[in-house]
């Protein structure tokens, strides 16, 4: 069992590789562990004013409790994690998206008069459809076969023919940046929205409007986090061992 100490350099999104339990704890504190999670505990603190003591203490407890729960996802081979996160988060966002644009309108139709913020939100929810499509596309089409033939490669003890995007650092390098353009789309969402609470006139469709687009945010979170921080440094390291 992992016993925490402050002063720990481990970063935030290695914890929530290790356990993704500790995902909760991190965004109990609004600490972002997916786009940012290259930070230690001490410094995510520092720039929020927060006690790190009261963090390792909630982290230590996670780690403490069993579960069966965790999903342990380090141990997954690199392929299977790709199609998993094609299968369950890929699809996640092509299912939700148009759902979540339908109501956003009937919102902004209805209530944009009296809450100007969701026009803004639903603008930046439009930005965000149009970008996770292309996103996704990418990873589909391009980044997520050549892992695959990594693995196939690897298993086969062959060798791998060099892509047309000279390593698979640079597709990854592009992918982690939109990661981090789509969490900040988010952040301002969660934001207007007083982190999805509707107002006190909200309606039915205002409630629910919300509650989806505070899981659509969280899916993504763990989305990212998968890509960030197994998938990608798994390939990078894999990638390696053709060199």
């Amino acid at each position: 069992m992992e016993t925490l100490q402050k002063g720990t350099q481990k970063q935030i999104g290695q914890y929530v590789a290790d356990d993704f339990r500790t995902a909760a704890v991190f965004a109990k504190y609004k600490i972002d562990f997916c786009c940012n999670g290259n930070r230690s505990i001490e410094e995510a603190c520092e720039n929020k004013g927060i006690n790190s003591d009261v963090i390792l203490e909630e982290l230590q407890a996670v780690l403490n409790s069993k579960t069966n729960q965790s999903i342990d996802y380090k141990s997954w081979p690199l392929d299977l994690l790709a199609e998993y996160i094609e299968k369950k988060h890929h699809r996640y966002v092509a299912e939700k998206i148009p759902v979540l644009l339908q109501f956003l309108n009937k919102l902004c139709s209805v209530h944009g008069g009296r809450h100007p913020e969701l026009l803004e939100i639903n603008e930046l929810f439009i930005g965000c459809t149009g970008e996770l499509a292309a996103h996704m596309k990418k990873e589909e089409l391009v980044l997520f076969p050549y892992v695959k033939k990594l693995v196939a490669a690897s298993l086969a003890q062959g060798t791998i023919e060099a892509p047309h995007f000279g390593t698979v650092e640079n597709p990854i390098a592009m992918m982690m940046e939109e990661h981090d353009n789509e969490g900040e789309r988010f952040r301002k969402i969660a934001e207007l929205s007083n982190n999805y609470t509707p107002p006190a006139d909200g309606c039915n469709t205002y409630q629910v409007t919300y509650a989806m687009l505070k899981d659509f945010e969280e899916d993504l979170h763990l989305h990212i986090h998968l890509e960030n921080n197994i998938l990608f440094p798994g390939a990078v390291k894999l990638e390696k061992q053709f060199n």
